[in-house]
């Protein structure tokens, strides 16, 4: 199977797109990114990638995945991964012009949050939705969502939300509980692996900023932190470790680019793009655990953030599928058995 290739240009950031990193990260540090309306106000980043017809800037997914991987190297603003990316993508996709029109400028000026309920087991009866979806990012408060019935794509409104406990906190997800919910039709279900891959590029870059967070943490610790007179990361076998890291970040932000060029340029690599990025969640796991370990006791305790990118990873890994799962869609796109 042969695809037109990815324009290399595509992989290497622009001038605009470095000022945007130097913004987010400035606003992230600051503010932690959970001034929704403020983000929307002032920055702007929930509109990035939704066309100006609809209230966005026009701009494309790869200045989005900017703004996705400096959350992610903060660990924060975790409304744009539910709301700007899968619920925007799966608006956009339905070509719903009406549902796009009464919804994305909402998403855009920050009034708006939504999400996705895909899976599960929801039916349309008597007009009105019924059943249960499971762990969904951000169902306890999201204004907005969008589930898939019967082969359809509804937007709903009225649901019965519990919020579930999870390992990592920072991404909240939960049980929704469709009861003769009222809902209206968007579009064809057909969309959801095309929005599922949409989420994994993102992820991917999420996952990118906390493997680059990771590793300049202990870059900068290894280089203070001194035994028998001299810093830790002058000793060899430290320096093996973080080399290797470095190897696993690279290839890590590799496939994220290819993945986050492909969607910006609705390419029909997007599967296999998608599928490659299961080398971010590998990195990300090795990152962490080298945080922790290299950082010593200090790195095992509460009140030191490397825990919170612990749990991310870990949550990350199994978010749109596990490793396995992405490599046995890799296989089967390209035909391996």
């Amino acid at each position: 199977m042969t695809y037109p290739r990815i324009d290399p240009a595509l992989l290497v950031e622009t001038p605009e797109q470095r000022e945007l990193r130097s913004v987010a990260r400035d606003f992230f540090t600051e503010h932690g990114g959970d001034q929704w309306k403020r983000m929307a106000g002032e920055l702007g980043i929930q509109g990035l990638a939704i066309p100006e017809d609809y209230g966005g800037s026009g701009y494309t997914f790869a200045e989005l995945a900017v703004v996705l991987e400096e959350a992610g190297r903060a660990l924060c603003a975790v409304k744009l991964l539910p709301t700007v990316v899968l619920a925007v993508h799966t608006l956009l996709y339905s070509g719903n012009t009406e549902a796009c029109a009464r919804y994305l400028p909402g998403i855009a000026d920050g009034t708006l949050t939504a999400t996705v309920a895909f899976g599960g087991d929801v039916h349309v009866r008597d007009g009105t939705l019924h059943g249960t979806v499971d762990y969904v990012l951000d169902g306890a408060d999201a204004d907005l969502v969008l589930v898939s019935a019967d082969g359809q794509i509804f937007a709903c409104e009225s649901v019965t939300r519990t919020s579930r406990r999870v390992l990592d906190e920072t991404r909240p997800q939960a049980l929704l509980e469709f009861r003769s919910s009222p809902a209206t039709p968007v579009g064809s279900a057909d969309v959801v692996p095309r929005v599922r891959d949409v989420g994994r590029a993102a992820l991917a870059a999420e996952q990118v900023g906390g493997i680059g967070h990771a590793l300049d943490a202990t870059v900068s610790y290894v280089e203070q932190r001194r035994q028998f007179g001299r810093p830790i990361g002058s000793f060899q076998a430290v320096k093996h470790r973080l080399a290797r890291l470095l190897v696993e970040y690279e290839a890590a932000r590799s496939a994220a680019a290819y993945a986050t060029a492909c969607v910006a340029t609705e390419s029909a690599e997007l599967p296999v793009a998608a599928a490659a990025t299961a080398v971010c969640s590998s990195a990300y796991q090795l990152a962490t655990a080298e945080y922790v370990q290299l950082h010593g006791g200090i790195g095992f305790t509460w009140e030191h953030p490397a825990h919170r990118y612990v749990r991310r990873a870990r949550s990350s890994e199994v978010l749109f599928g596990t490793t396995q799962d992405r490599l046995t869609d890799l296989a089967a796109v390209l035909g391996i058995a």
